[in-house]
């Protein structure tokens, strides 16, 4: 649970950085034990689909950092064992590990199978995928006794497993878009599972929960919030290292990172108006976006002079867009706590690609989880000062109309739940382990 922590410290580093909104005294919230619960499995089921994705992808082109990727994607199941041990005990976990960590190899399964063209091996890893999704389906059945359907496990274990395997198959077949869209589309909907899960789970035990509710209008937007801003610190972590190694698929990234942008003036707009979402875009591509890449030419260059006014464009970033929100939130956020906060995420960006680029891929990886996990302390800082500046749109059981749907956050189809809970039952007993120990500290 190393990692775990030190992100969860991380997370409290920044809220000291704005404590007025922390002791802000309100009814309306993003900072409840339910929407907490939600947040935490957003982070632990969308880190958990990135780091199989970008596996594979390594994998199969043989780069030089696959092996420290697949170090981060055993270690995220190695994390949820010592929980599973705490709610169902030594044999459970013991069980679940077996299961869980096993499962993972199949990725190079895939990968040998697509580098050799060999049809019967893509079967096989098929047919090992259908065993682990029944295997795993039956355990989970019964370590809840039944409270979560074996079928519906399985329905929801197969459809994670279709996604990840067709983000892989666009790559192989250098469909970069369609990559690429089934990216962010397998990505967002970790978010709508973990709606569904933590609702479902405080219904299950309202008391651990202090009577709150996971599907509350500001835990939706708190959601919405740790979707935009992790997806982008992925594209943007991505991105850089594809500009690096000039790997063919490096547009398409970048096409991604703008489909991103789309979406995320889209919910500046629902809140603010179109001037906002304008002023928004202005900020967030030019110095930002931009300079993402600037640092990447200068890398390669070894140019330090450009790399250093990449950094002064970043640096002009944090203090436009901690301006913006300052502004924008009437001051529920404080424009300097928001340029520090959003600096800090800059830095870890850069330290991310230079480790990277010093080749030094495990301690790019190790950056990797931290600034992913801080994403998550922004979409809870921003969320609670919307929600204190706007509290008429964000005390009550619906959405604003005008929020737009971006299919972060939100189930259509309200029968799924238990159809989605399964897949993010490993992933609640890590989140009730944190959450249970943060209750207590």
């Amino acid at each position: 649970m190393k990692n775990i922590r030190r992100i969860f410290i991380t997370l409290m580093a920044f809220m000291m950085l704005v404590p007025s909104i922390a002791m802000a005294n309100t009814n309306a919230t993003v900072k409840t034990p339910a929407a907490d619960l939600r947040a935490t499995l957003d982070q632990l089921l969308s880190e958990h689909f990135v780091l199989a994705t970008t596996y594979m992808m390594k994998s199969y082109d043989e780069a030089a950092d696959r092996d420290a990727v697949w170090e981060k994607l055993d270690q995220n199941a190695a994390d949820m064992t010592p929980a599973i041990a705490s709610i169902y005990g030594e044999e459970a976990a013991q069980q679940f590990e077996e299961i869980f960590r096993g499962h993972n190899d199949y990725s190079d399964a895939f990968v040998e199978a697509a580098k050799s063209g060999d049809e019967e091996a893509r079967q096989m890893a098929e047919q090992e995928v259908d065993e682990f999704v029944n295997e795993f389906g039956s355990f989970l059945a019964t370590a809840t006794e039944g409270n979560l359907p074996e079928d519906a496990a399985k329905q929801v274990l197969a459809a994670h497993e279709e996604d990840v395997v067709k983000v892989f198959d666009h790559y192989v077949n250098e469909e970069y878009e369609q990559a690429y869209q089934a990216f962010r589309e397998g990505f967002n909907r970790m978010f709508d599972i973990s709606k569904a899960l933590s609702s479902a789970i405080v219904t299950q035990m309202p008391d651990q929960f202090e009577g709150t509710m996971a599907d509350t209008p500001a835990a939706d937007l708190r959601s919405n919030l740790n979707a935009l801003a992790s997806e982008h610190f992925a594209l943007a972590v991505l991105e850089m290292q594809k500009g690096y190694d000039q790997a063919a698929d490096y547009d398409y990234v970048t096409w991604a990172e703008n489909q991103h942008t789309a979406d995320f003036k889209a919910a500046i707009a629902s809140l603010y108006g179109e001037e906002g979402a304008a002023q928004f875009e202005k900020v967030w591509q030019q110095d930002h976006i931009n300079a993402q890449s600037d640092i990447v030419t200068a890398a390669l260059e070894e140019d330090d002079e450009a790399r250093q006014m990449a950094e002064d464009s970043l640096m002009m970033f944090a203090e436009d867009f901690g301006a913006f929100l300052g502004a924008a939130t009437e001051g529920n956020l404080p424009a300097e706590a928001a340029t520090e906060a959003v600096w800090m995420h800059e830095e870890q960006v850069l330290k991310t690609f230079d480790e990277y680029v010093a080749e030094d891929y495990t301690a790019s990886y190790d950056s990797f989880r931290e600034g992913y996990g801080f994403m998550f302390g922004i979409g809870e800082t921003l969320g609670d000062a919307i929600v204190k500046q706007m509290p008429e749109q964000f005390g009550h059981d619906m959405m604003p109309e005008q929020m737009p749907d971006t299919g972060m956050g939100g189930m259509s189809d309200s029968s799924s739940t238990w159809m989605w809970a399964a897949f993010g039952v490993f992933a609640l007993a890590a989140a009730g382990f944190v959450y249970r120990k943060q209750s207590n500290s």
